[in-house]
């Protein structure tokens, strides 16, 4: 008999089906088959053998119709039961669809490994983390990732987990011209099942095998893409660090500004640079102090800024995260905030001149509710709106980039744009931030490690402050702990801040949270409440907060909450942008 998870979106049970005469020793734990489920056939992971239950007649028991081939082994079905509990998702499946290869995988190729020795240069403060359990190592952002992977391997196979599939694709071809055999997941999942030296991918790679395993790197560990949005929102820093101490191997996570989870878990297993290396590697800081400006008459369009944008030797890269022409808009006539007439949420300037409700998506002219005039100032322009302004400003063409732009970005000298500004242009001379202030007062409490997370990716793209790189920073909190910390070269400094501010609010990693929301969630939060294992607080805008001092209490008691028929209750353990 096996027992089956079918891979179905919403279904949460596990069947039992007869292994037929034909398919033994086909049949492990992790193959995946083929099962009639319903009437239809579906596609199933297999997570158990044994022998059926004697209570339950065989000719009630299906038999797998097919073996489509081989998918995660048990070390990573042991793995998914953990996750299931941890980020409260009451089913394996997401985790195994994570591990699964993209297509059948019929059976696993021959070992390929390198003879030839790790070259050097090895980064010493990885070595010697990984000497020991692991631990986290702060590299500066221009600093080079590929000395802290050739480290690793001289222990042995690799998985290396990176934020992008980009950044995956770059490193894994480095790699080989190190004469490392490599495995790109999902692509190279079967050669990584058979064995390389190095696994690499992205998110989704922490679930993805490696034979013989001896070390788990995560590089930049800061980067929220890391975590996966959609609940459950599992993150793969966390799931690499339980996959090591499962195997028993070493886990360095590597980040040029180490999230307080991290550090709590690394304890003193620490390595940082030295403070004049550190400071070397990071790109000169400009604090542009808007603190005696009037932020509602005052374009993002300073001064310091004009001086870059007319320097036609310079690539000027704006970031705003504010798409569109305007997201804030008030009437000239009588300065009322134009808000949806359906729910009240501020409306933003489309690029077609109309005015759109983010919330319901509801459209209307550009016509004020309370006075009926036709003329809006921009109280938080857009990045198509201050394209035009940079362009007045630096009489130059300027390119805007959002995550909706073409993928190849055509040249410029100066570029402005959401974020996603930071991946599509290739080289920088000034990174600029309009509006950091937006991301420093942020109503989430990562918010300064996500606003240092954007810095790291500035600084990484301007380079170097001994090649000319530069950062430009507008604020009215200059003395902000983030941009102190950017300012000094050392975020160990905002570290410490986050760390006493979490410990004394009550946040992660002090404590373990969760929201959730739908319908159902009501009955769900008395029913905690009733248990008394968690504290449930809300509901604040239909959602509520639960809170424990531990991750796998807080998975445990929402999987065991009872759950009304019918109910849609959306649970999102740790929630990355909440």
């Amino acid at each position: 008999m096996a027992r089956v998870v079918p891979d179905v979106t919403g279904l949460d049970k596990q069947f039992d089906y007869l292994v037929p005469a034909a398919l033994i020793g086909r049949v492990q734990v992790g193959s995946i088959v083929r099962v009639d489920l319903h009437g239809r056939r579906v596609g199933g992971f297999v997570v158990a053998l044994g022998a059926p239950d004697p209570a339950v007649p065989l000719d009630k028991l299906k038999p797998i119709a097919k073996v489509t081939g081989v998918g995660p082994g048990a070390d990573i079905h042991a793995l998914a039961r953990w996750a299931a509990v941890r980020w409260a998702a009451r089913r394996v499946r997401p985790f195994l669809v994570a591990a699964a290869p993209p297509k059948a995988v019929a059976r696993v190729p021959a070992p390929r490994r390198s003879s030839a020795p790790v070259p050097d240069p090895v980064d010493p403060g990885a070595r010697r983390l990984l000497e020991g359990d692991g631990g986290v190592l702060r590299l500066p952002p221009s600093n080079d990732d590929l000395p802290v992977v050739l480290a690793a391997c001289r222990l042995g196979p690799v998985l290396v987990v990176v934020p992008s599939v980009d950044a995956a694709r770059v490193l894994a071809v480095r790699l080989r011209r190190s004469h490392r055999e490599v495995a790109l997941v999902p692509d190279d999942w079967a050669a990584a099942c058979g064995g390389v030296d190095v696994v690499i991918g992205a998110r989704a790679a922490a679930w993805a095998p490696c034979d013989g395993l001896a070390a788990i790197v995560v590089l930049d560990e800061h980067d929220e893409a890391l975590q996966e949005e959609r609940a459950p929102t599992w993150h793969a820093r966390d799931v690499a660090i339980e996959r090591a101490r499962r195997a028993g191997v070493p886990c360095l996570l590597v980040s040029a500004a180490p999230t307080v989870t991290a550090l709590a878990w690394a304890g003193d297993r620490f390595v940082r640079p030295s403070t004049a290396d550190e400071r070397a590697a990071w790109p000169m800081l400009e604090i542009v102090d808007r603190s005696r400006d009037e932020p509602w008459q005052t374009s993002l369009v300073t001064s310091p800024l004009i001086r870059h944008l007319r320097d036609p030797e310079r690539t000027v890269v704006c970031v705003l995260n504010t798409p569109g022409r305007a997201r804030l808009l008030a009437c000239k006539a009588c300065t009322s905030l134009q808000r949806c007439e359906v729910c009240e949420a501020a409306v933003s300037l489309a690029d077609d001149s109309s005015l759109v409700c983010g919330r319901c998506q509801t459209v209307r002219p550009v016509v004020c509710q309370a006075c009926g005039a036709t003329a809006m100032k921009n109280v938080r322009p857009g990045v198509t709106r201050v394209r035009e302004e940079l362009e007045a400003a630096a009489g130059r063409p300027v390119v805007a980039v959002t995550g909706a732009s073409e993928d190849v970005v055509p040249d410029a000298g100066i570029y402005v744009g959401t974020e996603a500004v930071l991946h599509r242009v290739r080289r920088a001379d000034v990174v600029a931030f309009l509006d950091m202030d937006a991301e420093l007062l942020a109503p989430r409490y990562r918010a300064a490690e996500q606003a240092m997370t954007l810095i790291v990716r500035g600084a990484r793209l301007a380079g170097p402050r001994a090649d000319g790189g530069r950062l430009l920073v507008q604020t009215f909190l200059p003395r902000h702990e983030v941009l102190q910390a950017a300012l000094l070269a050392d975020p160990g400094r905002l570290a410490a801040h986050e760390a006493r501010t979490r410990a004394a609010l009550g946040f992660p990693p002090s404590s373990a949270l969760a929201l959730m929301e739908g319908a159902g969630a009501d009955e769900v939060a008395a029913a905690l409440r009733s248990d008394g294992v968690v504290e449930v607080a809300g509901p604040s805008q239909g959602t509520y907060l639960v809170r424990s001092d531990d991750w796998m209490v807080l998975g445990r008691a929402l999987n065991d909450a009872p759950r009304p028929p019918r109910t849609r209750v959306r649970i999102a353990v740790d929630p990355p942008r909440r």
